[in-house]
Parts: structure tokens; C-alpha cells; sequence
């Protein structure tokens, strides 16, 4: 009987702690004799956002695990054909991957609760601290502009190391990395310039503005890439112009004395010794390079990257609109058109490199990065500027293409089981994975996903390229997501997590977002800065370093760290809409721009026929200046948004730096 009463005991104090539980933390009873609390007792469990409980076992999909998967979902083909181009089922965590129960049994070993990371990246970012960050983001442009103009200027670019300027390199023509990009032009100046205006220095904007004015020429003997002498050049003179002639002067005085639209009048001087690309090509595609004085070199390559063929339309279309000579529009839209034509019929994807003579695709990959990346920006950014409904349809056919084949993970980015979201490299015809790599510049398709109102999916992809950042303190060119390691290692100075980083923050308002750029500055200065300037990381992971500072680190990232900390910035407060083109130049979105006198010259027919050798080519009309500051209406799908990020995402970055 002893026993009985000792089993019957043990049953009472069991229903007894139930009671107690039951009372005070609201829990049910359970007969089980492994009952789990969502409590930790000295061990870490995780729950999955609005998901079952994860175990705390250990990293079940880990390698050499009985019945553990195969491999990462990212691996496994993508099956197309969800409602909405991208809902699909979730998939099971791989090996190495971020499976809600493998972030639990990790960060269970850092010990890290769910009230430590919200303190650390949802709390309040202290006024005093983020004006600290702006002024450090000024003061790093600030270093490197003056350095640039006190040992480079009149050259192209900034040797930072070496306190000396650099220009095209004459002795070796084939060097296309300095001579598709370096003009004679002084680049670096002209690139610089709208940021002079963000920053409000009004007094060195004019100075700048009044020196390119004087000195820079186009009559030059250089061979350059037509896509980088639009988005460098071309896009930052109509950017500084629509600043002079602005009605309403929004970031200070910046108007010129007797300013007569020297700027506009030198970007068509610009665009005219461009257009020959756009000459002799059966497809309307345009050659990659033009001589600034000869036209198209006659050994010029027959092949052309589908971003640098198909990315010129923001620039020219303004160019157009500004001048009334549609011929800049016409022509940039018909290659577009070319391109968009060319695409796979079972796919709805495009290829990275394609012949201009007979439209064959030479580069069959597909991706978000290097060769495609700003076409997609430009579809969409064309209607944002100019409100044409085609380039609408066209961004959104492919938007869903590329829901549907490249991207690879689970449905949700806070829901669910199997790996993060992650946008892969595919064959443009089938679908299938071509490598496992990712490249710096997919960056920025975050930026674009908050433009078109896909924030969550932008949060999730945002943190992929954060967690690499916070690895190295750089982002390396190319990425293994298989190998988990570098497979290009330079850095040089890239804008776009910067630009991707502030777009969310202006979309969410979540100060996790000035805790990433903060980082982003501090590594800057830590591994980046040098004597006279920030130079290029040769190496992320030992640090060492190449002397050269591109140009875009002071026209882009730069710009975009310190808008991210400048809230009181007239970008934000001055009721101006504007939008970035892809270099980083800002333009005010307004009703003018949208008018298109000659649409009709925008037919089919009429796109498919060479310059020169259609009916339907306008004419240019004389030279003829549009000074508006006036808004446009609201664009469709530029929407505002508040939300959350999660704790167990917030976790998840830190644990993708120690699975990187």
C-alpha cells in the first residue's frame, strides 16, 4: 500500500504544479511526462513567427545527419506557376540554412533572448547619434571630393592612395575596367554634383557647376561604354540643370548668375556624339561603345549586355522631354522594345548578353545583377517618370518571370519553414540553376521591391546581403551562397545595399535601418579610408586595397548614407516628389515630364526600323528649355509603410553572419 500512496503522491503534486501553471502563466495541463514550456530555463528555444515551436535540439539539417535533407532548398528547381507569380509551398530547412529551430538551437548558444535583439534593433536611435552619423556621412564626402579636386581634378578619377589623378589609359585600349568609364571629362566633378546640392553647400555646387561649365568638353578622342557615360554624365548634367532653373529652390540658393542652360546644352551635345551606337545595328540595339569625336569604332564588338543596351531611357527620355526632340527618347525606347521582344516565350526571362546584328542571346543567364540589373529598374522607373503604361506592363511581366524561376526559399519571409528567400542565377530558356553565386550588385533589388510596395520580400532579401556585409564589412563582388564563401573578393566602394538600406528605412521608419547604415559607415571608414580618399578593398577578407575611388561613392554612396540620416533633408521635406536614376542622380517627378507630343512616333512599326532608315524617325526640333517644378500626380504603388520587423528576423541576420 506504501507504494500506491507514493505513485498516487506523485499524481497529485503533478495535477497540483499544473493548477499552479494553469493560474499563473495561463498554460493547459498535459499528462505528457515531456510537457515543453515556452520558457526558458537556462536553455533557448525558439518560436517561428506565428509558426509551431522549433526544438531546441540541435541543427538537425546539418551534414552527416541521419535523415537530414539532401540540401538547400535554394538548390532544387523552381516550379513556376502560383496565382500570384511567386506563392508557393514552404520548403524544409538544408543543411547550413536558416530553419526557425535551427536559429533557436544556435542563438540558444549565444544566449540571446528575444528582448535583447528588439533593444538592439527596434529601439530608439538616439537624435544626437543619428546627427553624429550624418555629419560622419557628410565628412566622408566632404574628404573625398576635396581630396579629389586638391590632387586629381581635371582628371576622370581620384588615386587615393597615391594623392594623384587618373585618366583613360591611352597605352592600353583593351583595359575596358578604366576606359569604358573614364572619358577625359572630368568625371568625378560632374558625377558630384547634384549630391553638392542634397548636402545643401550651395556655395561649392555653384563653384563646381560654373567650373564644369568652363572646362569640361566632350570633343575628346575617348573611346567610353555608352550606358556609363548616360548614367554618369549625361544623368547628373540634367540633374544639376533641373536644380539651377528649380522655381522653388528647395535645398538653398543654388541658381547660377546668368545661367543659360549651359548644362542642358552641353548633355545634348553629349547625347548627340552617343546616338552613332544607336546607327547600323539590324536589331536597334545599340553598340556598347562609341568614340566621343569618330562615332562607333570599326572594330567595335557586336555584343552588348542587356542592362547596358536597355537602360539608357530615363536619361534620354529626359533629354527629350526637356529639349522637345523626341529623337533621344525614340531611340533608347526601340532598344528597349528590341530587347523586350527577344525574350524567352516559356520563361518571360532575358539573357544577359545578346549580338545587336542578329539577336541571338551569346549570355543565357538570368539574373538580378551584372547585365540585367538596371533594365528592370529603368521599366520601372520610366513609367514612374514619364507615365508611359507599356513600360508598366513590361516591368510587370517580368517581375512575376522572375517570381516565378529565380527566386528560391519559402513563401513568406517572416512565416514558415525552409530557407530565406534568395534570387538566383537561371538558364533564360528552362529555368534551370546556371551557378550558385550572387553578385554586389543585386543589392539593390530590395530598393526596387519597396518601390513597387513588395516590402516584405524586400525586408527578408535585404538581410541576405546585410548578414555578408556584417561578415566582412564589405561586400564582396561575387558570393557562393553554396559554398558560403567569397568567389570574387574586391569591393569597390558599391552603392547599392547603401540605396536599398535607406528606401526601406524611408518605407518602414524602423530604426533597425540606421543601425545597418551606421555599420555600413563605421566599416567605411574603418577598412576603406586611406590619405586622400576611400579606396577600392582588394580583398575583403584581409583588407588590402586597390588605388582607385570610382566615382559613384561620392554621386551615390555617400548621398544615400546621408539622406538616410538627414531627415530633415528637402528630399524628404520639401513636397517635392523625386526619384533616383540608377546612378544615384536625383529627379523631380512632375507633370511636364509627362507629356509626350510625340507618341505616335512610338508605333511598333516604327521601333523595328534602323536610324536613319525609317519614315517614322522624328525630326529634332530646335533647342527648346521646359522650366517646371511643378508635381505630378500621385504615381501608383509608391506607398508608405509601417512595418514591424520581427524579433526572429532581426536574429536571423545575426545568425546568417555566423553561417556565412
Amino acid at each position: 500500500m506504501q507504494w500506491r500512496a507514493f505513485v498516487l503522491g506523485l499524481v497529485l503534486l503533478r495535477l497540483g504544479l499544473h493548477g499552479v501553471l494553469w493560474i499563473v502563466f495561463g498554460l493547459g495541463p498535459s499528462m505528457g511526462f515531456y510537457q515543453r514550456f515556452p520558457l526558458s530555463f537556462g536553455f533557448q528555444r525558439l518560436r517561428g513567427p506565428d509558426g509551431p515551436e522549433s526544438p531546441a535540439s540541435g541543427p538537425a539539417g546539418r551534414p552527416g545527419t541521419p535523415g537530414g535533407p539532401s540540401g538547400p532548398s535554394w538548390l532544387q528547381p523552381q516550379v513556376p506557376g502560383a496565382a500570384a507569380g511567386r506563392r508557393r509551398a514552404p520548403r524544409r530547412p538544408g543543411p547550413d540554412v536558416c530553419g526557425p529551430g535551427h536559429w533557436g538551437y544556435v542563438l540558444g548558444g549565444r544566449g540571446r533572448g528575444r528582448d535583447e535583439y528588439e533593444k538592439r534593433y527596434s529601439g530608439a536611435f538616439p537624435p544626437q547619434l543619428r546627427a553624429q552619423m550624418r555629419d560622419l556621412a557628410r565628412g566622408m564626402f566632404v574628404f573625398g571630393y576635396d581630396n579629389y579636386m586638391a590632387h586629381a581634378f581635371p582628371e576622370d578619377e581620384l588615386n587615393p592612395i597615391h594623392c594623384r589623378g587618373r585618366g583613360p589609359d591611352r597605352g592600353d585600349p583593351s583595359n575596358l575596367n578604366i576606359n569604358d568609364v573614364l572619358g577625359n571629362y572630368s568625371l568625378t566633378l560632374v558625377d558630384a554634383l547634384d549630391t553638392l546640392a542634397i548636402m545643401g553647400n550651395s556655395s561649392e555646387f555653384q563653384k563646381a557647376v560654373k567650373l564644369v561649365i568652363n572646362t569640361v568638353s566632350f570633343d575628346k578622342d575617348s573611346t567610353v561604354q555608352v550606358f556609363e557615360a548616360t548614367i554618369r554624365v549625361l544623368g547628373s548634367l540634367l540633374s544639376a540643370h533641373r536644380i539651377i532653373t528649380d522655381s522653388k529652390q528647395p535645398f538653398g540658393d543654388m541658381t547660377i548668375k546668368d545661367y543659360d542652360n549651359e548644362l542642358l546644352h552641353m548633355a545634348h551635345d553629349l547625347a548627340v556624339r552617343l546616338l552613332p551606337a544607336f546607327e547600323n545595328t539590324r536589331t536597334g540595339i545599340p553598340y556598347p561603345r562609341v568614340n566621343l569625336k569618330t562615332g562607333v569604332p570599326p572594330d567595335s564588338n557586336n555584343e552588348t549586355c542587356t542592362a547596358g543596351a536597355g537602360s539608357l531611357l530615363v536619361e534620354f527620355g529626359i533629354l527629350s522631354r526637356l529639349l522637345g526632340d523626341s529623337t533621344f527618347e525614340w531611340v533608347a525606347r526601340r532598344a528597349v522594345k528590341a530587347l523586350w521582344n527577344l525574350r524567352s516565350n516559356d520563361t518571360g526571362l532575358l539573357g544577359n548578353v545578346v549580338n545587336i546584328q542578329t539577336g541571338h542571346w551569346v549570355g543565357k543567364q538570368s539574373g538580378l545583377g551584372a547585365g540585367l540589373d538596371s533594365f528592370y529598374e529603368y521599366l520601372l522607373k520610366s513609367y514612374i517618370l514619364f507615365g508611359e503604361k507599356e513600360d508598366l506592363e513590361m516591368f510587370n511581366a517580368v517581375y512575376k518571370s522572375i517570381q516565378n524561376y529565380l527566386r528560391r526559399g519559402r513563401e513568406a519571409c517572416n512565416e514558415g519553414e525552409g530557407d530565406p528567400p534568395l534570387y538566383v542565377n537561371v538558364n533564360m530558356f528552362s529555368g534551370q540553376l546556371m551557378n550558385t553565386w550572387i553578385d554586389s550588385l543585386q543589392a539593390f533589388f530590395p530598393g526596387l521591391q519597396v518601390l513597387i510596395g513588395d516590402v516584405e520580400d524586400a525586408i527578408c532579401l535585404h538581410a541576405f546581403y546585410y548578414a555578408i556585409w556584417k561578415r566582412y564589412g564589405a561586400l564582396p563582388e561575387r558570393y557562393n551562397w553554396q559554398l558560403q564563401a567569397p568567389d570574387v573578393l574586391f569591393y569597390p566602394l558599391r552603392p547599392e545595399l547603401v540605396e536599398s538600406t535607406y528606401l526601406l528605412y524611408q518605407a518602414t521608419k524602423n530604426p533597425f535601418y540606421l543601425h545597418v547604415g551606421m555599420d555600413i559607415l563605421q566599416s567605411l571608414e574603418k577598412y576603406t579610408k586611406v590619405k586622400c580618399g576611400y579606396a577600392t578593398l582588394h580583398h575583403v577578407i584581409d583588407k588590402s586595397k586597390e588605388d582607385r575611388m570610382e566615382s559613384f561613392f561620392l554621386s551615390e554612396t555617400c548621398k544615400y548614407l546621408y539622406l538616410l540620416f538627414d531627415e530633415e533633408n528637402p528630399v524628404h521635406k520639401s513636397g517635392t516628389r523625386y526619384m533616383f536614376t540608377t546612378e544615384g542622380h536625383i529627379v523631380s517627378v512632375d507633370a511636364h515630364l509627362r507629356e509626350s507630343p510625340w507618341k505616335e512616333f512610338f508605333s511598333e512599326e516604327g521601333g523595328r526600323d534602323p536610324v536613319g532608315k525609317s519614315g517614322h524617325r522624328p525630326r529634332p526640333h530646335e533647342l527648346k528649355v521646359i522650366n517646371s517644378s511643378s508635381n505630378c500626380n500621385r504615381v501608383p504603388d509608391e506607398r508608405r509603410y509601417s512595418l514591424p520587423l520581427k524579433s526572429v528576423y532581426m536574429r536571423q541576420i545575426d545568425q546568417m553572419v555566423g553561417l556565412i
